[in-house]
C-alpha cells in the first residue's frame, strides 16, 4: 500500500475517532436536566450615578476620563460617558422605554451617523447621544448623557443659590 494513502486513511480515522469521542462526551447529559438557580438573577439595568431615574443596561460601563459632573445647592448635572458591547438600536429602544417608565418625556429625536435623544421632566433635561465606536457594530457602543437638574426652580432660590425674595 502507498504511504501517502496510509497517512491519509490514518488521519481520517483519527479525525472521525476524535469527533465521536467529543460527541460521546455530551451524550451522558440529559436534555431535561434543570440548572439550579443559586442566588438572585443579575440586574438588567443600573442607575446612573446620583440620578436614580436614569438607567442603562448593565453592559454599559462608565468612562471616568470622559465624565464630569457638577453639584451645587441649586444645580446638579454633568456629562456622563458610557461604553459597552450593546447594539446601538437596541440600546436606543432600551433607553426610550426606561425613560418613559421613569416619567421622562421624549421631546426630540434625530438619527444620522449618531442617534440623538432629548428628554425633559419638570426642571430637568437629559440629552443622550449614541454612536458606534471603532469596528462598527462589532465594536463598542458609546452613550454620552448631558444631564441638567435645576434644583432652585422648586424653591425660592435663584440659579446661584441666593434667595430670590428680597
Amino acid at each position: 500500500m502507498n504511504t501517502a494513502k496510509l497517512v491519509r486513511r490514518l488521519t481520517t480515522f483519527i479525525s472521525i475517532a476524535a469527533f465521536m469521542l467529543a460527541l460521546g462526551g455530551c451524550s451522558g447529559k440529559s436534555q431535561n436536566q434543570q440548572v439550579p438557580i443559586t442566588g438572585d438573577l443579575p440586574p438588567l439595568a443600573t442607575s446612573i450615578g446620583n440620578f436614580g431615574d436614569l438607567e442603562l443596561p448593565i453592559e454599559m460601563k462608565i468612562d471616568q476620563k470622559k465624565t464630569m459632573s457638577i453639584n451645587t445647592e441649586s444645580f446638579k448635572g454633568g456629562i456622563l460617558h458610557y461604553t459597552g458591547r450593546v447594539e446601538m438600536n437596541s440600546l436606543k429602544d432600551f433607553i426610550v422605554a426606561s425613560m418613559r417608565n421613569n416619567k421622562w418625556k421624549l421631546v426630540g429625536e434625530a438619527s444620522y451617523e449618531y442617534i440623538l435623544l432629548a428628554f425633559t421632566k419638570p426642571n430637568r433635561t437629559c440629552m443622550i447621544v449614541l454612536d458606534e465606536g471603532i469596528g462598527g457594530s462589532l465594536g463598542k457602543t458609546h452613550a454620552t448623557l448631558y444631564v441638567t437638574a435645576d434644583l432652585s426652580a422648586a424653591g425660592s432660590v435663584n440659579p446661584f443659590g441666593e434667595s430670590s425674595t428680597q
